[in-house]
């Protein structure tokens, strides 16, 4: 099939290439000049693994191409994506004038010897929202244009999106026309997953309800995670013991430093507003939010009654991305640390294997932090180490390597990636979330 997306993010650039791999012709479309030329000159500008190799290889193929013009895009795609961003608003509800004004383009662009064509939300879209993609198009278009609508949310987890949109859990479209079903059925055929179509309505409500759920659990587990501080308990077993009943499921139930990135605080929020402008207020979800934020000032306390004060201390930081395999820093807790312990008078270094450069560019921190030339480089002499995003070389580290640089060997782990028996054997102090604190065995003293 002949495929346009419009909106070259994180979304629609993986769904893009993906959907080139399975054999389908698709056209890319973005605004930005520097981002198409970039990605006409073989560069893909986001890190994910996998994606760069298979645009390279559609590209290669003839099956992937990108541009700046939508009306090219309408003209080539008989089913047009809308993948631009739904970024929130100050009250929590999403701001739809990128979804507005490409939908506009794409009626302007219509005719009607193109044939029947299919708009689809690939964005993140509040409940309604196709219904008012119809309208405007139907409204700018020219007499004559033939067109359906559809909602078809994504589930990419950053770090896995090609494996989750090649080898998806779920495919979810909706719509409520019966052509618009019949197109996206075919699109959807090369690939082998369940397939749920439903009303539009009900596609739109699922993306939402799916994050924020995901969400509630996060919470959940760091709610049990603090019982578990006061009484004595283990969070990690805790967690095993939970997740072994295949009602509930062991993923999403890690304690930590809370959930962040461009999606969970984002939909979350945005949940919140579209019930309340239902006329439910979504209380479960307001707690959800609550206890997510007061993680970040638990995990602070626990800094800080360590080390009385920040100022002037120098603190390793491992980790800037909201979560590995990513260099996303958007909605980073580890950011928001840095940003915290800095304004409090704290020396802070820090090293992440793929977030340097964004958090440069996006971090909003200016000169104010430093960053390693490597993971322990970052260390010397530092009063203490947080680890705040959970990548693979953190869990394997040098534990020796990591105790002869630092002034003082105490570690706070945020996302509880070491094993606290196996630290503290190597004379390191160690804090994590849930789990009773880990102290070395007291050196003997000479007579």
């Amino acid at each position: 099939m002949k495929l346009s997306i419009i909106g070259t993010g994180y979304v629609g650039l993986t769904t893009g290439a993906c959907f080139a791999e399975v054999g389908h012709e698709v056209t890319c479309v973005d605004n930005n000049v520097e981002k198409v030329q970039m990605l006409l000159d073989g560069k893909v500008p986001i890190y994910e693994p996998g994606l760069a190799e298979l645009v390279a290889k559609n590209v290669t193929a003839g099956r992937l191409k990108f541009t700046t013009s939508t009306a090219e895009g309408v003209r080539d795609g008989d089913v047009i994506f809308i993948a631009v961003p739904t970024p929130p608003q100050e009250d929590g509800s999403v701001d739809l004038s990128f979804i507005e004004k490409v939908a506009r383009e794409i009626a302007e662009s219509l005719k009607p010897e193109y044939g029947y064509r299919v708009i689809v939300d690939k964005s993140t879209v509040p409940v309604k929202t196709g219904q008012k993609v119809g309208d405007t198009v139907r409204r700018y278009a020219p007499a004559g244009v033939e067109f359906g609508v559809a909602s078809n949310p994504e589930f990419l987890r950053e770090g896995c999106a090609v494996e989750d949109l090649l080898k998806p859990d779920r495919i979810v479209f909706g719509s409520n026309d019966e052509r618009a079903l019949a197109l996206m059925r075919r699109l959807y055929d090369p690939f082998n997953a369940p397939i749920l179509v439903t009303d539009i309505e009900s596609a739109e409500l699922i993306k939402h309800a799916a994050n924020s759920f995901l969400a509630l659990k996060i919470s959940y587990i760091n709610a049990v995670a603090r019982i578990c501080e006061k009484s004595g308990g283990d969070i990690e077993k805790v967690a095993e013991g939970i997740g072994m009943d295949k009602r509930i499921g062991r993923s999403f139930l890690n304690a930590g430093l809370g959930y962040g990135g461009s999606c969970f605080p984002k939909d979350v929020k945005a949940f919140i507003a579209i019930s309340e402008s239902l006329g439910y207020p979504f209380d479960l979800l307001k707690q959800v939010e609550h206890i997510n934020a007061s993680q970040l000032d638990l995990f602070l306390d626990k800094v800080r009654e360590k080390l009385w004060v920040l100022r002037e201390k120098k603190i390793a930081l491992w980790g800037l991305t909201f979560k590995q395999n990513t260099d996303d820093v958007r909605e980073s807790v580890a950011i928001k640390l840095a940003q915290r312990m800095i304004a409090e008078g704290a020396d802070v270094t820090a090293w992440d294997p793929q977030g340097v450069t964004t958090a440069r560019r996006f971090g909003n921190l200016g000169d104010s932090l430093t960053y390693g030339e490597d993971m322990y480089a970052c260390l010397d002499g530092a009063d203490a180490l947080i680890i705040a995003t959970e990548w693979p070389e953190f869990a394997n580290a040098d534990l020796n390597e990591l105790k002869s640089r630092m002034r003082s060997p105490l570690i706070f782990d945020g996302r509880n990636l070491l094993d606290p028996q196996t630290v503290a054997a190597q004379g390191i102090e160690y804090y994590s979330v849930g789990r009773a604190a880990h102290l070395p065995e007291p050196a003997s003293v000479g007579s």
